[in-house]
């Protein structure tokens, strides 16, 4: 397949788990993307990565890749995400974000991206099947519920866990630690259950999405069993994430998802709605 006439230019904010994958897979070459610039907080240890790869690309401040790119990848930490979405949405630019709770707390991002052209394009990352739930929600969800089973280490930190002082520690049989709706999940577990808000941004809402998380210490992998009612169709989703090496609470698939989804963006032909 020949390369089209104008590849989109990428940037990628951040260069831990997600970002490195993805930076490095666009090195390799993904049609009609070309990997332009990429920001980190640890410069040296991003640069003899960056050295590495087939085309060098240089480590900027994440505020001046909208200068550059027309699609930015947000892998930064929830702490910094809105400033990223703002400059990158600011500019009229094309914003792929993973730390997706910072559209539930800031909507005002959607109103800027209606301003001044700019669009945001929300990864499926560890889950599957949202299409189907899109699909759904052109006709009337009775109900949306996701159950959420992480091993010990997926969710350590946590500060819901921090709060409540619970000590996953040594855990001999699973507990459930959180019941509620998406919003009130992401709070208290921003880098763990941003599944839930892209369920819920396809669905009816944060609202009105039901969460439970559990840790499970039997788990080797992250598992979200995700139920759909709906007046077209009554379906669930079952999905086993194998964790990523250097962080536990990522699933592999997760950088896999957002190549997909940058992929989506430039060929000829897709399947899925």
């Amino acid at each position: 397949m020949s390369e089209p006439a104008k590849s989109l230019n990428v940037g990628v904010a951040g260069f831990g788990t997600i970002g490195a994958v993805v930076s490095h897979r666009l090195d390799q070459g993904v049609f009609g993307l070309r990997l332009v610039a990429i920001a980190a907080r640890n410069i040296d240890k991003a640069r003899l990565q960056v050295e590495q790869f087939s085309n060098p690309v240089p480590i900027l401040d994440h505020s001046m890749l909208a200068d550059m790119a027309d699609v930015i990848v947000d892998c930064t930490p929830a702490s910094v995400s809105r400033e990223i979405a703002e400059q990158v949405l600011q500019a009229g630019r094309i914003l792929v974000p993973l730390s997706i709770g910072v559209l539930l707390e800031h909507p005002e991002l959607i109103d800027l991206a209606v301003q001044r052209g700019g669009r945001i394009i929300v990864p499926t990352g560890a889950l599957l099947g949202l299409d189907a739930v899109r699909a759904a929600a052109e006709g009337r969800i009775h109900a949306v519920r996701i159950v959420t089973r992480k091993p010990p280490r997926g969710l350590e930190g946590a500060p819901y866990l921090v709060e409540k002082g619970i000590d996953i520690t040594d855990l001999k049989e699973p507990i459930q630690v959180f019941s509620g709706n998406a919003r009130d999940g992401i709070i208290g577990f921003p880098g763990n259950v941003n599944v839930a808000v892209a369920l819920s941004l396809a669905g009816v809402g944060a609202d009105r999405t039901e969460l439970e998380i559990w840790i499970d210490p039997r788990l080797e992998r992250n598992v979200h069993t995700v139920v759909v009612e709906a007046d077209s169709a009554r379906f669930t989703m079952n999905i086993e994430n194998i964790p990523s090496v250097e962080n536990p609470s990522t699933g592999r698939i997760t950088a896999l998802s957002v190549i997909a989804a940058l992929r989506g963006l430039v060929s000829p032909m897709r399947a899925g709605s």
